[in-house]
């Protein structure tokens, strides 16, 4: 796994259409070295490290990757591939802390350069979970199935939406079979998220419905399924049904503000104004939905300010003002 660094760095700089040896004229590194980091023949150092994080703007996510490969780390990793019948509880750890940096690496970079490595990755631990035995297995499986619903949420931020139907819908499976709640919340929400990108307001209200409706997931989970739900009956029509949700989503502010689950760390009070701006803008209620969307985009951390994710909110807000 240690090669996706690089792999990641590498597909972000064609997407701005800058070449390797631009971007090592650019940062002052020697050609040569940013090339064999860059091809995963050897690990970036951290001035490397910091210095690529700066010129792509990703906001201390390629810093936290690099971190998370280096050291005691990739050794861990190594060993698992080698021995996935002797999985220990550090090499499941540092497994989940790779895969914690890259979904924080798609809120600066985009789906785009983190496809290829992401769904190479999720094949590997696919391969590694067949093998696996021992205590920590159920341990490394949750992982697993977090890295599928996340190769199916790039999928769909992508809009490759057949490819990510299938992989969300195996995320759902896996999430059932390691029985994690807020797992299994988080695929029906990206179902939910995906028919949304296709304008098809009755699956919307369906699957966020399924994850409301969730048996253990987390109040942040279902404040957001809520207000997306209320949403896509909006759009049906179903004005009173959207407002009663919109009441319930209310209803759980106050323990949707706790910290948020890792699986879902994007879930904070400046985040769930974003949908609940989405469900008034449906509504009609203009003012409330710009104020919503408004405050919501302001209170994003640096590094989901430009996130891919955030343009259908900006343009709901141009919509709701110029309304």
């Amino acid at each position: 796994m240690a090669t996706e660094f690089g792999d990641s760095v590498r597909r972000a700089l064609q997407q701005r259409g800058v070449s390797l040896r631009g971007a090592a004229r650019d940062l002052s590194y020697d050609h040569a070295y940013l090339s064999r980091v860059l091809s995963g023949r050897q690990a970036p150092s951290a001035p490397l490290a910091a210095s690529l994080d700066a010129y792509l703007r990703a906001e201390g996510a390629l810093v936290e990757l690099a971190d998370a490969l280096s050291g005691d780390g990739e050794g861990r990793l190594h060993r698992m591939v080698e021995r996935p019948t002797r999985i220990d509880r550090q090499a499941v750890n540092a497994v989940s802390d790779v895969l914690a940096a890259q979904r924080r690496l798609d809120d600066s970079l985009g789906p785009v350069p983190l496809l290829r490595s992401i769904s190479a990755q999720a094949d590997a631990a696919r391969a590694l979970l067949r093998e696996a035995r021992g205590p920590h297995r159920d341990q490394f499986a949750a992982v697993v199935a977090e890295w599928v619903q996340f190769e199916g949420w790039l999928y769909a931020s992508a809009r490759d939406d057949g490819r990510a139907r299938v992989l969300l819908d195996e995320a759902l499976e896996l999430a059932d079979e390691v029985e994690s709640p807020l797992l299994t919340a988080q695929a029906l929400n990206f179902r939910g998220y995906l028919a949304r990108q296709q304008a098809r307001p009755r699956a919307v209200t369906r699957w966020f419905l399924a994850a409301f409706h969730t048996p253990g997931a987390h109040p942040a989970q279902r404040m957001g399924d809520a207000a997306q739900a209320a949403q896509g009956y909006a759009e049906l029509g179903e004005s009173d049904e959207a407002r009663r949700l919109l009441e319930e989503a209310a209803n759980l502010t106050d323990a949707a503000a706790d910290q948020p689950p890792g699986t879902a760390y994007w879930l904070t009070p400046s985040f769930q104004r974003l949908n609940l701006g989405l469900a008034h803008l449906a509504l009609g209620d203009h003012v409330d939905a710009a104020d919503h969307i408004r405050s919501g985009l302001d209170g994003l951390p640096a590094d989901q300010q430009g996130a891919a994710w955030s343009v259908e909110y900006r343009d709901a807000l141009r919509r709701a003002e110029a309304a």
